[in-house]
């Protein structure tokens, strides 16, 4: 059984910055691209940032939502099966709930995982 649990969500103020942390566990041969997603009141979830298995000096190539672009990093530790997301300068548009997600190669099968998000909020 793979999990995926998020961690690092709360209250900010506007400006602040949150560093949020997804730690993969179970059965895991190896884990493909992984990613942050999020999901506003009333919205869609969408994509916030994703990150490949290795390539860009083994770093992973990047990927951000036009709207995150300059403020948020996306990085991962491939020994330990975490990733990140720094975010800084947030505003108030940020808030939402924020999702991992990981292409997963496990003892049962092989397909993507969610967390079960963290919460972040700026207040306007």
């Amino acid at each position: 059984q793979v999990q995926l649990v998020e961690s690092g969500g709360g209250l900010v103020q506007a400006g602040g910055s949150l560093r949020l942390s997804c730690a993969a566990s179970g059965s895991i041969f190896s884990i493909n691209a992984m990613g942050w997603y999020r999901q506003a009141s009333g919205k869609q979830r969408e994509l916030v940032a994703t990150i490949s298995s290795g390539g860009i000096s083994s770093g992973g190539v990047t990927n951000y939502a036009d709207s995150v672009k300059g403020r948020f990093t996306i990085s991962r530790d491939y020994a330990n099966n975490m990733l990140f997301l720094q975010m800084n300068s947030l505003q108030p548009e940020d808030t939402a709930v924020y999702y991992c997600n990981a292409g997963v190669n496990s003892s049962s099968d092989d397909r993507n995982y969610w967390g079960q998000g963290t919460q972040v909020t700026v207040p306007s």
